[in-house]
């Protein structure tokens, strides 16, 4: 008995579709299957199932064998998914991909593909540019880390911006801190509004230190691993010429300061108190000493090293740039 006979109720509908699946009850006994690769013509097979809606067969028409049947569950497809996000790195995958990392404001730090995102009339355009702030459809498969990325619509664009090499090397900081201490998957919608107050504060002509500082502090203080500013980790004294060491997270009085320690000043301790309770915008129309700035960015930085275990690459290179990273 052939599998047209074993199924003659369903050939015409398999001739007038010929390249679709059709989904069968599994309580349908098979003394043989068609001749195929995987199968022998002598092969017997019973296929028995419950009446259930997840136990199927699938039944398709392919170009060379007549029936194809396989049992288990229909496929379905991931639901699309739509969010906010922010690009924060993409790399060549392949000769056509992009492999892309991204902030989503709803789903967190994630990584996916962008097939075709090369090709010289790629659908994507421009939206894949570092910190390009877009709306995004994907979906993801549970055996799979990388999202699949269908399609991306810009909302606002940094990379005139990113023309200028010390802002390029900035947003390159604030992206390797970012995927260094937030998950993937890992929810953080404080974290997306951070970055994307940073991006637009530079956008519009801030220098770069301040901006930069204030990122630092609020990643460390998202964290939780923000120290308290008004007085010693070891006395509970107050602090006024307070010292801090790289080696441990925390300010120390005179008393307390070990070798070596790094003395922090007190107009950098009131720049830090105030990044607390003030938003960025008002900072910046304030005229602090930019020692003082980048006292509160590398003791910030500091931390996220030590909390990361490792050097940040991109923080060399802004050391490293006599521009307006200093």
């Amino acid at each position: 008995m052939s599998a047209r006979s074993a199924a003659p109720g369903f050939a015409a509908a398999a001739c007038a579709w010929p390249r679709r699946a059709l989904y069968l009850p599994a309580d349908i006994k098979l003394k043989t299957l068609c001749n195929w690769q995987g199968f022998a013509s002598a092969a017997s097979a019973t296929l028995r199932g419950s009446l259930r809606c997840d136990n199927y067969i699938h039944l398709r028409f392919a170009a060379r064998v007549r029936w194809v049947l396989t049992v288990g569950a229909p496929t379905t497809s991931m639901p699309v998914r739509e969010s906010e996000a922010l690009i924060l790195r993409s790399f060549p995958l392949g000769e056509a991909d992009r492999l892309v990392s991204f902030l989503s404001r709803s789903e967190g730090r994630m990584r996916g593909v962008a097939s075709g995102a090369r090709r010289t009339k790629s659908r994507f355009g421009s939206t894949l540019e570092p910190f390009s702030y877009v709306r995004m459809w994907f979906y993801e498969r549970q055996t799979r880390e990388l999202v699949r990325i269908n399609q991306c619509e810009l909302i606002e664009s940094f990379l005139e911006a990113q023309r200028d090499y010390a802002v390029s090397l900035a947003f390159a900081l604030v992206s390797e801190v970012t995927e260094a201490v937030l998950g993937e998957h890992e929810v953080a919608e404080p974290n997306f509004r951070l970055l994307l107050v940073i991006a637009r504060a530079i956008k519009a002509g801030a220098k770069l230190p301040l901006p930069l500082a204030y990122f630092a502090f609020w990643i460390v203080r998202l964290g939780g691993w923000m120290p308290a500013l008004d007085r010693c980790s070891r006395c509970g004294a107050d602090v006024h010429n307070a010292r801090a060491s790289m080696a441990r997270s925390g300010l120390f009085c005179p008393n307390c300061t070990l070798p070596g320690q790094r003395t922090i000043s007190q107009e950098a301790l009131q720049l830090a108190r105030r990044m607390a309770s003030e938003k960025l915008e008002r900072l910046m129309k304030a005229n602090f000493a930019t020692a003082a700035i980048d006292d509160v960015k590398d003791h910030m930085l500091n931390l996220v090293e030590q909390h990361i275990e490792k050097k940040l690459q991109t923080r060399k290179m802004t050391a490293d740039e006599p521009g307006q990273l200093k």
